[in-house]
């Protein structure tokens, strides 16, 4: 059985009711209370209830809750303690580095059976990254599914748990850093080079027939915060203005990319044109543009020259 309450306008006093079900009522398997402000009070009510023997509830949504780390000291509590819970979603929560250092203790216990955990958009970095990291390598058995998406954790962090692939004993299927398109580029462009863009400083695609569809769709990985590439290398790829348009908009927020060549396209002026309105924004960081056009252009950056071969 399963009971969703998302999107109710419940607030932390709502809690109350809602915990005296999961303590007594042992048919109810799913529980969504995402979208509603329970704040951490809500969930240390629910926490009580979660403990009780009673309880059966496999599944727990808690997205945009206004949850913060205390929330995750009394989840960790509950994952220790009973093996029912399968699925925790608590995305959208300002949990930070401090709250998933909490979870850790919960998800590292033996007795945690937890199989799918969601954490997007949860404002985690490298030290959340290595706390998740280190609780999997403890306890290899049951988690299948982590979704990070919307985090930024740096490549240190996304090597930390992207190696733990590596281990035989890991059962973990699937571990999502970016969302479906990013992801999906992600593993297109694994498949081309043999390693995971988001480790890498410097991405050469040169003589891929890309063509101007396939950059689009590698834009949505480059605006990803997971993506740290400092030098894209795009010559030779069947490439157009359109390629132009979508590189422009990663200019304009992407603060890392530091190098592009795009040499041996045919862009023309009317694709040059479409990068200066990524090049003239002032969140443009790019040091080196390639290209090869016909005329010698020149742009005002921010008050500098920069001329283009």
């Amino acid at each position: 059985m399963f009971c969703r309450l998302n999107n109710c306008g419940l607030t932390n006093k709502s809690c109350s009711a809602v915990a005296t079900v999961l303590g007594s009522d042992t048919k109810l398997k799913e529980l969504n209370l995402s979208n509603n402000n329970l704040q951490d009070s809500g969930v240390k009510l629910l926490c009580t209830e979660l403990l009780n023997i009673k309880c059966k509830l496999e599944i727990l949504s808690l997205r945009k809750c206004g949850l913060t780390e205390e929330s995750c000291s009394a989840l960790a509590t509950v994952l220790r303690s009973n093996p029912s819970l399968k699925e925790l979603d608590m995305s959208n929560n300002n949990l930070q580095d401090s709250g998933v250092k909490k979870l850790q203790n919960g998800l590292e216990n033996t007795n945690c059976t937890l199989q799918k955990l969601r954490l997007s958009n949860c404002s985690i970095t490298e030290e959340g990254y290595k706390a998740l990291a280190s609780a999997l390598r403890s306890n290899l058995s049951h988690l299948i599914e982590l979704d990070l998406t919307g985090n930024d954790p740096g490549q240190s962090g996304v090597k930390e748990l992207s190696d733990l692939l590596q281990d035989p004993n890991c059962q973990l299927k699937t571990l999502r850093f970016v969302g479906p398109a990013a992801d999906d580029v992600c593993q297109y462009v694994t498949g081309i080079v043999g390693e995971n863009p988001l480790l890498l400083r410097e991405l050469n695609l040169s003589e891929c027939e890309l063509g101007d569809t396939r950059v689009n769709q590698i834009t949505a990985l480059l605006q990803d915060k997971h993506c740290k590439l400092n030098t894209l290398i795009l010559r030779k790829c069947g490439l157009t203005e359109e390629s132009c348009s979508a590189l422009a908009t990663v200019l304009r927020s992407n603060s890392s990319l530091k190098e592009l060549d795009m040499s041996s396209n045919n862009l023309q002026d009317s694709g040059v044109k479409k990068l200066q309105n990524g090049l003239e924004n002032t969140n443009c960081t790019l040091e080196k543009l390639r290209k090869i056009v016909l005329n010698v252009c020149t742009f005002n950056i921010s008050g500098k020259s920069i001329t283009h071969h």
